[in-house]
């Protein structure tokens, strides 16, 4: 693989053996190497398992489990979409595919534009804004489709202010790249790959970190008909559209099924039906200050957020940060102990334990120990004593040996004194 891979187009799905995500994939992947040569895919579809493996896994930069590449050529594509067979499927054939396709008719334009939710079309011939356009695609072709197409192609509702030119179609009109006002192609591209409104989950909020935009969401019950329910949806939804010009550049609108995803990110309980406004940038987040009952409502708000007055919340500061780490602990076992009550409590209980018998331990022998030191200083100052004093028996013997010594040296004084006398 290693020596030929260059020669054709690699799917290729990194696994470990040991890894939950990487088996719940399994069957899914085997569904995308059946779909991929039924449909006469150029497209080989292999897996490989990275633990055994580890040094082609480090060529590519494979960090964790399951990772999905197309390989092309001397070029990676990290796949970062949902695991379903559709959305790998579609992943594979627009990376393999050519970099910019071709529009060559009318007919062709608009069977492209039924097909795609979001697509961009460069038109006019070589220039400077082409080479970077193709720069810009070889980049972000993982996520959306690029075309061209001459001027005669365009649909007749189009209206282009000069040539060369960059389009984006979606929510049912167009806009037109605008260098001066929008900036760097590469920026604006990726702030336009997404539909003005979306559903979002998870892995959608993830992407839109991307963007650099705040994310305002109607956070709702779907099963949930209730007035209330459809009424905030349906203010997002207008101001999406209504106020595009606005508000496009900062913000991203959409609607979020349930609030367990929200809550564990805000760590918060959020009552549904609600509105938030996400920046997922710093993790700050913004709730409105009183109830949304109408567009002008909801602009008033975003308007406050924009100008600085909207109070921010979260964040990712220290105290979030521990907070976080708390929260995320708590979460954990509080799983655990739903999903299994007696495993929990053989994981976090014999720990606990085991941690109880050593305190207890620890204690007790520092305790013996402090007896057995008073002891030994009491033992070691009595021998001192008996050392530099002696017993008793001692000290009687050394005085009775001075009176002795004393008496002679009189008998001695005595006999001299007699002699000298004589």
């Amino acid at each position: 693989f290693k020596e030929n891979r260059k020669d054709d187009i690699w799917l290729v799905d990194f696994y470990a053996p040991w890894c939950g995500h990487c088996k719940k994939l399994e069957p899914v992947w085997n569904e995308v190497g059946i779909e991929m040569r039924n449909m006469g895919s150029p497209v080989k579809v292999g897996k490989m398992d990275a633990t055994s493996f580890s040094s082609i896994a480090s060529e590519f930069g494979v960090r964790g489990y399951p990772t999905i590449k197309l390989l092309k050529g001397d070029l990676a594509y990290n796949y970062r979409g949902p695991r379903t067979k559709d959305d790998i499927v579609e992943f594979a054939n627009r990376v393999a595919g050519p970099l910019i396709r071709p529009l060559p008719s009318q007919h062709m334009f608009e069977h492209v534009q039924k097909r795609h939710r979001v697509l961009f079309v460069y038109v006019g011939g070589e220039s400077p804004l082409k080479e970077k356009y193709i720069e810009v695609a070889s980049e972000l072709i993982v996520y959306t489709y690029f075309f061209s197409a001459s001027e005669d192609v365009v649909p007749e509702y189009v209206t282009l202010p000069e040539l060369p030119a960059v389009m984006v179609f979606k929510d049912g009109t167009y806009f037109v790249y605008d260098e001066y006002e929008d900036g760097d192609l590469s920026s604006w591209i990726n702030r336009e790959r997404f539909q003005g409104y979306l559903n979002v989950d998870g892995f959608t909020l993830y992407e839109l970190g991307d963007t650099g935009k705040l994310v305002a969401i109607a956070v709702i019950d779907d099963k949930n008909s209730s007035v209330e329910h459809t009424r905030l949806k349906s203010i997002i939804q207008e101001v999406a559209r209504d106020y595009r010009d606005h508000f496009h550049r900062d913000f991203q609108f959409g609607h979020m099924d349930g609030n367990d995803y929200i809550n564990s990110l805000l760590m918060d309980d959020l009552t549904i039906p609600t509105i938030v406004v996400l920046n997922t940038s710093n993790q700050q987040y913004f709730l409105p200050d009183r109830h949304i009952e109408s567009t002008e409502d909801m602009v008033r708000f975003i308007n406050n957020i924009l100008d600085g007055t909207a109070e921010a919340q979260g964040g990712d500061g220290l105290l979030q940060r521990i907070k976080r780490i708390i929260y995320d602990a708590k979460s954990t076992i509080m799983s655990v102990f739903k999903s299994s009550p007696l495993l929990g409590c053989f994981l976090f209980g014999l720990p606990l334990g085991v941690i109880s018998i050593m305190c207890y331990g620890i204690c007790t022998a520092d305790t013996d120990g402090e007896v057995f030191e008073h002891e030994g200083a009491k033992k070691e100052s009595g021998d001192r004593e008996l050392t530099d004093e002696g017993s008793e028996e001692e000290q009687e013997e050394e005085k009775n040996g001075k009176y002795t010594e004393l008496s002679d040296g009189e008998l001695k004084q005595k006999d001299t004194m007699e002699k000298k006398k004589d």
